[in-house]
């Protein structure tokens, strides 16, 4: 049995994995990697993307920014979460502020260290993520649509910097990049109206907040119906193997997803349907598997 003490600390511990998002932090590294193995650069041996020590170091940085971020956000947003988020919240005060702030420099010095092991270009990118993801958090998601628009920047940005290191150019990239910043900006939308009462009490400036929960509907349900577009094109006109399956499934759930949002009108409702797009979200995630489920075998040598 554990003691007091070995209890507390190992609150404290489940309090700042919370606070990080760990979970998110590690569903993210495992996109990072199916991506550069299944879609940039399916023509490297496997043996040679899993050991790249440059897309390990990518990684690595990109987790450190990224739970670093969680941390900031969680310091500007701590009074406004105890309204939304009551229970939450209160595991996250288990982790004082000092401390928070004190592992928030920490992880940003280590990653640009990280990323000082790969390129200067390495180093000035995530140096301007850590001001990005800070200056958002600081004076930008209280602006209506514009914080939605950087936060979904934000969110696509690991994915960028693994672009950019394969050199990869193709359409489909493009496409795939569109079809995940969409759904990314719809579900940003849909926190805001589920976070309506933390906001308000906090004069947080977003679209519900400034023009009602009709107006951000309607413009959620355009950025649905722009989500199909991509979902449409991958399906019909490029080769992404048994994964169309995936995206034929997706525009059956965001055709439910509209039909929900305009009944919707309860922060429990809110709460549902940012869990629908969460799940298409980590869904596509390991759908990435179905371009090519040989793909692993093959290319092991």
């Amino acid at each position: 049995m554990l003691n007091r003490k070995n209890k507390l600390l190992l609150f404290k511990l489940l309090s700042l994995f919370s606070v990080v998002r760990g979970y998110n932090i590690l569903v993210i590294t495992l996109a990072q990697y199916l991506a550069s193995i299944y879609i940039l650069s399916p023509d490297i041996p496997l043996r040679e993307v899993v050991f790249d020590l440059n897309l390990f170091l990518i990684v690595t940085a990109s987790a450190l920014v990224i739970a670093s971020g969680y941390i900031i956000n969680n310091f500007y947003d701590a009074e406004k979460d105890l309204i939304n988020k009551p229970t939450k919240s209160m595991l996250d005060r288990l982790v004082s502020q000092r401390f928070k702030l004190t592992t928030y420099f920490i992880l940003n010095f280590l990653a640009v260290f990280v990323a000082s092991y790969i390129s200067f270009k390495a180093v000035l990118f995530f140096s301007a993520y850590i001001f990005g993801i800070w200056f958002y958090s600081h004076k930008l998601k209280r602006i209506p649509f514009v914080g939605n628009l950087v936060s979904s920047t934000l969110a696509i940005a690991p994915f960028f910097v693994v672009f950019v290191y394969y050199q990869n150019f193709k359409t489909v990239i493009f496409v795939h990049a569109l079809f995940l910043f969409l759904l990314i900006l719809a579900r940003e939308m849909i926190k805001d109206l589920e976070n309506m009462a933390g906001d308000m009490a906090q004069n947080y400036r977003t679209i519900p907040i400034m023009y009602g929960p009709k107006v951000s509907k309607s413009l959620i349900t355009f950025l649905i119906v722009l989500t199909l577009v991509p979902a449409l094109l991958l399906i019909k006109t490029f080769d992404v193997g048994h994964m169309y399956l995936y995206f034929m499934a997706c525009i059956g759930l965001l055709v439910l997803f509209l039909v929900l949002l305009w009944i919707s009108g309860s922060k429990i409702h809110y709460v549902w349907l940012h869990n629908i797009l969460k799940f298409i979200i980590v869904a596509g995630v390991f759908s990435i598997l179905l371009i090519d489920l040989d793909l692993v075998l093959n290319r092991i040598l």
